[in-house]
This record gives C-alpha cells, structure tokens and sequence, in this order.
C-alpha cells in the first residue's frame, strides 16, 4: 500500500478564509465623497448645480444642496435610484462605487 498524505484542511481553509477577508474589505469600502464631487462636476453638472461655486443647471432640476436637505434624504437610497435609469435622467451606466460616491458627496451638502 503506497502512503498518500492527506490534504492539509487547515491550511486551505485558512487560505479561503484570507481570500474571503480581502474581498469583503473590498465590498466594504466606505465611500469616497471626494470621488463622487468629482463625478457629479464630470456627469450631473450640465443638469444639476452640484456644487457652490456652479451658478446654473437646467431649470426645474433639483440642485445636490436641495436633494440633500430633504428628509426622505438618504446616500443608500440615492445609491439605488442611480443604478436604475430613469425617463428624466440619461443612464450614465455607473457601477456601484460611482453610485455610493455620489451618494455620499451629496450626502455632505446637507450641512
């Protein structure tokens, strides 16, 4: 009979285990408020004031400033209604960090 060593279970678990401990660190990312700024001036701008120093955007659309202080405001919420076009809105094909980094920039206009 030829000895055959078992697989070592710890030591591919554990590897499973670093691999999974990286990735989720990578889901769970804080937003990056700065990156969303950086979007909004690149894609929402032509339509919306996103900023303070912008002095116009397309009549009857909300500026950031005006989305964020209502109070059904929420950067989740504003997150999920970006990753699904609508009919007034050009679907500018954001991935979700695009989405949360915008939703967290518009989140710090509220103060």
């Amino acid at each position: 009979m030829t000895y055959r060593p078992r697989p070592r279970l710890h030591t591919c678990g554990a590897a499973a285990w670093i691999l999974f401990a990286s990735l989720s660190n990578v889901v769970a990312a804080p937003a990056d408020a700065v990156q969303g700024e950086r979007l909004a001036k690149r894609w929402c701008a032509s339509c919306h004031v996103v900023s303070a120093d912008q002095m116009r955007g397309a009549d009857n659309v909300p500026t950031f400033s005006a989305i964020s202080r209502n109070p059904a405001f929420d950067a989740h919420r504003i997150r999920q209604f970006l990753m699904n076009p609508h009919p007034k809105m050009p679907d500018m094909m954001l991935t979700r960090d695009e989405a949360r980094n915008l939703g967290a920039y518009i989140a710090t206009l509220a103060r």
